[in-house]
């Protein structure tokens, strides 16, 4: 995940945003490395998490 999403992942966790919150911006970080490529592929894609159970992140 880009660097930029997973501070505003950790801030958002921070002041207490809420399950759907994080979930949007963690889609969103994801979706620009698998998908958008930094921006050279993909224009306009939307990624969402449905129906996840569990989603684990390594640092």
């Amino acid at each position: 995940m880009p660097p930029q999403h997973a501070a505003r992942l950790f801030d958002a966790h921070d002041v207490g945003a809420s399950e759907q919150q994080l979930r949007d911006i963690a889609a969103e970080g994801l979706g620009e490395v698998c998908f958008r490529d930094g921006g050279r592929r993909a224009h306009g894609l939307e990624v969402e998490f449905t129906d996840g159970e569990h989603l684990e992140f390594d640092l």
